[in-house]
């Protein structure tokens, strides 16, 4: 397995005998490096310790020995490494395994170069009260093999989950550790703790979800699937849901999935004796496009944009920490998985990774497509010019996809805004459309807003696309868009 390296302590657990004394031992060539005793308390009949920072390296033996009276049991674990430990969770497109991906069978072979990256995946379970440990395990501590992460469609390992650990790996080079807990068809309000639902009004009830396939009640799965992990210690989460709110609570999301993450931070910090940071990197996915006619087509972008708490980019002041891969551009019209599981898993978990490096280890990169930063209406031009946060690289001039509300009287309607002209930074939109007043512009606002990788705006060196967003028109952008530098 892969424990957190220094500069937390990692934080071993388990049960025992109450009063028993527990003494576990890190040893490395027959070598001790350390020791910690305790004892086995009363009425959990459990016993924990944090061990000393350990630099990332291995392999080590973990000893783990229970003493009471005469009797005397030991258990070891061989192979331990010490580096990064993060979580992955969310419904289908993060259960997806590497075998139902684009190039399955390569990206199945090419685990020769990666045995520091070890992989758990928690089984399927639900409960109506928090556990304190696992009810079972698909997939015990490992080493990667083509057979362990592609048992079959949504079978475990996540394909996300080990792309994104590959990826870190090539950076870090030290152990990473994935932990895979992942139900498809399931809403953000069975992940949730009840106290966060609370916080949010969430009211309590079935999903009338139609295509909902995984459990939907309250806070069934943080009880059995997250929760037994909070005594950890991790590095950070990363997170790829949402698709299951598109019909179901979608107007609460802005409030749900800000305060998932503040719950879970809150809550393996304090199980982990405060080892886990306590506002941990939490990285996720924007979702994808999809193609589905029994969805609204305000559904979708309205849910990508309450993922961001309707700032329109991570990290804001609602999300500290965080970081986002945005997929609109990655959709996947013939996924024989439906259109709503796209296969380009790879660039997802690129994207992703680009997030974690900036955000979770500091590196100076980009790591998000340009939002507009300043706005200037020039009516008697008929343009609305946008300045974006950074260099803009226009793919190709669409008709679409900008959008005005053009407002006469109380009402009012979105009417395309086609691209004009551009510079390195700077975009005009045609708004003659509009006779009547201007009150906002909008980008990307649809269910599938352009094929595979054509969206109309990237970033011109890192391939990042320019995320979604709606802003009103002001000659300067509300600042709370303007801070997405």
């Amino acid at each position: 397995m892969v424990l957190q390296k220094e500069p937390a302590g990692a934080v071993i657990w388990g049960y025992g005998v109450s009063g028993a004394t527990v003494t576990v031992t890190l040893c490395q060539d027959q070598e001790t490096i350390m020791k910690k005793v305790t004892s086995v308390k009363a009425p959990s009949s459990s016993w924990m310790v944090v061990l000393d920072p350990v630099k990332p390296g291995g392999p080590y033996e973990v000893i783990a020995q229970q003493t009471y009276g005469r009797m005397n049991f030991t258990l070891r674990v061989h192979d331990v490494l010490f580096g990064d430990v993060w979580l992955c969770s969310g419904q289908s497109n993060m259960q997806m395994t590497v075998s139902q991906i684009f190039n399955a069978t390569s990206e199945l072979s090419d685990t020769a170069a990666y045995q520091s990256v070890r992989i758990l995946a928690v089984s399927l379970n639900q409960a109506l009260q928090e556990l304190e440990d696992l009810a079972g395990v698909d997939l015990r501590w490992s080493k990667p093999t083509s057979e362990n992460l592609g048992h079959g469609d949504f079978k475990y390992m996540s394909a996300v989950c080990w792309l994104f650990g590959r990826y870190l790996y090539d950076t870090l080079q030290y152990p990473v550790g994935l932990i895979a807990s992942s139900w498809a068809g399931t809403p953000i309000e069975a992940w949730s703790s009840e106290r966060s639902l609370k916080a949010c009004g969430v009211p309590r009830g079935f999903i009338p979800s139609d295509f909902g396939t995984g459990p939907s009640e309250n806070s069934v799965l943080w009880n059995a699937m997250v929760h037994p992990l909070h005594n950890m210690t991790l590095k950070g989460v990363i997170w790829y849901q949402g698709e299951s709110n598109i019909n179901f609570n979608r107007d609460l999301y802005n409030c749900t999935f800000p305060a998932l993450i503040e719950d879970w931070r809150q809550t393996f910090h304090r199980g982990s004796q405060g080892q886990t940071e306590r506002f941990f990197p939490f990285g996720f996915v924007q979702l994808s496009s999809f193609l589905s006619g029994a969805t609204s087509s305000e559904g979708l972008p309205h849910i990508r944009w309450h993922q961001t708490a309707d700032f329109g980019y991570v990290p804001n002041l609602r999300m500290p920490n965080t970081f986002m891969a945005v997929a609109m551009d990655l959709c996947d019209r013939n996924s024989p998985f439906g259109s709503a599981h796209p296969r380009d898993k790879q660039t997802v978990a690129y994207r992703l990774h680009l997030g974690a490096r900036a955000v979770a280890y500091g590196e100076k990169l980009t790591f998000q497509g340009p939002l507009p930063q300043k706005m200037e209406l020039l009516a008697d031009r008929g343009l609305l010019n946008l300045t974006y946060s950074q260099q803009i690289l226009v793919q190709r001039q669409d008709k679409k996809i900008f959008e005005v509300s053009c407002c006469s009287d109380q009402q009012c309607k979105w009417l395309p805004a086609p691209m004009d002209t551009f510079s390195t930074q700077t975009l005009a939109l045609d708004i003659t459309s509009c006779q009547d007043t201007l009150v906002a512009v909008r980008y990307a606002w649809s269910t599938w807003p352009c094929e595979y990788k054509q969206c109309p705006l990237y970033h011109p060196t890192s391939t990042l696309p320019a995320p979604p967003f709606t802003a009103f028109i002001t000659n300067q952008i509300p600042d709370d868009l303007s801070k997405g530098k």
